[in-house]
């Protein structure tokens, strides 16, 4: 039971489960407008998210601590430099359209955990509000727009709209983490819950879920989206209106963030019914 634990516990810690996510999005997308799988596409991705997020993760503690890190922590930089010479690899697998649209997000992956502001001491994820838009607009961007325009779709009204609920959703599903962080963060660090309470930030994220929600009537006209889409969207619901700071360890780290998976396997089961 003990090692179950532990594996499970570096299956999150190494942020393999956050990859599983962005992976599933990538999987939604390509499922709403019928593009073939792309497999080296996808795995660039996946091994891109596990190394990016592992760089924000412990970038700060490895450089503090590198003579004394925990036999964990060096256990995930070895994985994570596995991870990272794997996407090397897939850099050269992918199309050259894929890497340049790449590129700005990567940097926005550096420059959230690198100070580069107020005489370098500062980073995109201190800058108030700007974590949130951040992230969002990288998930979006890896799971929405690169792959679309990679298979050669003309960015229409459609694919803008399911742009912004991509982006609508990720900022919602980051909403429970910001909420359990409240007491953790530094007082600079001004998260939406932070500046507006957390009863607040639940009200913001149901009338943004129901604008995702119109967008999802809007985007297509496969029926059977429909039914997936309305239980992710319930799920997602019941996991924020039940957020709160001194939330189980796992709440966040693993169920919220595994509902993009839940969504993906459902949109499976009744493409395939």
């Amino acid at each position: 039971m003990r090692f179950l634990k532990l594996i499970f516990n570096f299956y999150l810690n190494a942020s393999i489960h956050v990859a599983f996510s962005v992976f599933a999005f990538l999987r939604i997308t390509e499922i709403y407008f019928e593009l073939p799988y792309n497999e080296n596409l996808n795995w660039f991705i996946f091994f891109g998210t596990i190394t990016g997020y592992n760089f924000v993760k412990y970038a700060g503690v490895a450089k503090l601590h590198h003579r004394s890190l925990t036999k964990d922590l060096k256990i995930i930089q070895i994985f994570s430099f596995c991870c990272f010479l794997a996407l090397c690899y897939f850099i050269f697998q992918i199309s050259l359209i894929a890497l340049f649209l790449s590129i700005p997000f990567c940097l926005l992956t550096i420059l959230y955990a690198v100070p580069f502001l107020s005489g370098f001491d500062k980073n995109l994820r201190e800058v108030s509000y700007l974590k949130i838009i951040v992230v969002a607009l990288v998930w979006a961007g890896f799971t929405v727009l690169i792959p679309l325009v990679d298979a050669g779709k003309e960015i229409n009204l459609n694919i803008v709209m399911f742009l912004i609920q991509r982006l609508l959703i990720v900022v919602i599903l980051i909403l429970p983490f910001d909420i359990r962080d409240v007491m953790y963060d530094a007082i600079s660090l001004q998260t939406i819950p932070k500046k507006i309470g957390m009863e607040k930030t639940k009200k913001l994220g149901l009338m943004l879920l129901v604008f995702s929600l119109v967008l999802e009537y809007l985007i297509s006209s496969l029926d059977f989206v429909k039914t997936p889409y309305m239980i992710f969207f319930f799920l997602l619901i019941i996991f924020l209106m039940r957020a709160k700071t001194d939330q189980s360890k796992y709440y966040s780290s693993f169920w919220v963030e595994a509902l993009p998976i839940v969504w993906w396997l459902l949109l499976l089961g009744f493409h395939n019914f």
